[in-house]
C-alpha cells in the first residue's frame, strides 16, 4: 500500500475531559486531561483499571491546579480506587510531575525505564539559581543574541523541581520487548527515542490501542533538541530510526493515545507524515543554509511561522538539532565565528 492509500487521521473524541471527567476509550481504558501553563495546554493521561487500584500512564506537572484536577479525578472517575502502580513514558516534567505524590500519598510503584528514572531523580534533585557555564556556552554557539543572552544570564532558569515532586528511591525497571499486564491488557512494549531517550510506548495483544506518550502525536511533531548537558547528541538521527522501526507495528485500526492533542486513528499516514516531515524540513534548511547561518537564523525554513518568546527556545533546541544532524551526516560544514557562536553551511 502506497501512503496516499492509507486512512487520513480521525478524531473520534472531539471534546477534551474536563476536570474531574474521563472519556472511556476502551472497557478498563480512561482517558484524562491535566492542565499545563505551556502552549500546548494539558496533557493526556490514561488511567488502566486492574481491578482494586488503578495504574496511571503519565501523571501531569506538579502544581497545586494539577493536585486539585487530580483530587477530583480520584473521587471521581477513579470512584475513590488507589493508584497502586505509575508507568511514565519518559522523563519530561509534564509527564512525571506527580509521580512522586502518588509514590508517598498512595504508596504507587513507580514503572520507567532506566534511563526515565535516573534522568527523573537527577533533574529533580538539580536546583539551580542561575544558568550553569554549559548552558551559556550552548546559547553562545546556537548564536542567541547578545541582548537576550545577557538577560538569560541574570535570570534563575527554568528547574524540574519547579513543577516536579520530589521522587523517592526506586522504580520497575521497563525495558524493550517485555509485556506488562495492565487495565485487563498484555502490552507489549516497544522503546522509542530522539525526544527522549528509551521513551515507552505501549501496543495492546488484545485489542487496538496504542499508548504513545510523546513519540507519536497527532498534528504535531514532538520537539527534537539537542540540550547544554550532550551538546554533540545527534537526537533527529535517533528519533527517525526509532520511528522507521515502529511504523510496521502500525494499522489502520490502532485507537492511539499520545501525551498531547486528541486520540486519533490513522496511524500508517501519521508514521509516514512524520518521518516525510522532518526530511523536507532537512531539504529547506540545506536551501537556506546555502550561506552560512547559525542555529537562530533558521527558525523560518524549519517552522514556517513566527516563534515569540514562550517558544524560543524550543525552536532553539530544534534547529540546533537539525543542523547537527546535516552537520553528523556529512550534508553541512559547522565552524566558529568570532562570537563563538556556530555557522552551519551546506556541503
Amino acid at each position: 500500500m502506497s501512503p496516499s492509500d492509507h486512512a487520513p487521521l480521525k478524531f473520534h473524541w472531539p471534546d477534551v475531559p474536563e476536570p474531574g471527567e474521563a472519556v472511556e476509550i476502551a472497557d478498563g481504558v480512561l482517558w484524562m486531561a491535566m492542565p499545563l501553563d505551556s502552549p500546548l495546554k494539558w496533557i493526556n493521561v490514561v488511567a488502566l483499571d486492574d481491578g482494586d487500584s488503578w495504574t496511571l500512564v503519565d501523571t501531569g506537572t506538579h502544581t497545586k491546579r494539577s493536585v486539585g484536577y487530580w483530587e477530583l479525578n480520584l473521587s471521581g472517575p477513579l470512584k475513590g480506587k488507589p493508584v497502586s502502580r505509575v508507568i511514565s513514558t519518559h522523563h519530561h516534567p509534564d509527564h512525571v510531575g506527580m509521580v512522586g505524590w502518588f509514590m508517598q500519598k498512595h504508596g504507587a510503584e513507580h514503572w520507567a525505564s532506566r534511563t526515565c528514572y535516573l534522568l527523573s531523580r537527577m533533574l529533580v534533585l538539580d536546583v539551580e539559581d542561575r544558568p550553569t557555564e554549559a548552558a551559556i556556552r550552548y546559547w553562545t554557539r546556537a548564536g542567541m543574541p547578545a541582548e537576550r543572552l545577557a538577560q538569560r544570564m541574570q535570570e534563575r532558569p527554568y528547574n524540574f523541581s519547579d513543577v516536579v515532586h520530589y521522587i523517592p528511591t526506586g522504580h520497575i525497571r521497563i525495558q524493550q520487548g517485555e509485556i506488562i499486564r495492565a487495565g485487563g491488557r498484555d502490552w507489549d512494549i516497544h522503546m522509542g527515542n530522539g525526544h527522549a531517550a528509551e521513551h515507552v510506548t505501549m501496543w495492546s495483544r488484545d485489542d487496538n490501542l496504542v499508548i504513545a506518550g510523546d513519540q507519536i502525536l497527532p498534528t504535531i511533531s514532538p520537539n527534537i533538541g539537542v540540550q547544554p548537558a550532550e551538546p554533540e547528541a545527534d537526537p533527529l538521527a535517533e528519533w527517525l530510526e526509532a520511528c522507521e522501526r515502529l511504523k510496521p507495528l502500525a494499522r489502520e485500526d490502532h485507537v492511539v493515545i499520545g501525551g498531547h492533542k486528541l486520540p486519533f486513528t490513522g496511524l500508517p499516514r501519521r508514521m509516514t507524515d512524520l518521518i516525510a516531515n522532518h526530511h523536507t524540513g532537512l531539504n529547506r534548511l540545506m536551501d537556506h543554509i546555502s550561506e552560512p547561518k547559525t542555529a537562530v537564523q533558521c527558525f523560518s525554513p524549519l517552522f514556517k511561522r513566527e516563534i515569540v518568546d514562550s517558544i524560543y527556545g524550543l525552536a532553539m533546541v530544534e534547529a540546533y538539532a537539525h543542523l547537527q544532524h546535516l552537520y553528523k551526516i556529512g550534508r553541512a560544514s559547522r565552524t566558529l565565528n568570532d562570537d563563538g557562536a556556530y555557522l552551519w553551511q551546506a556541503i
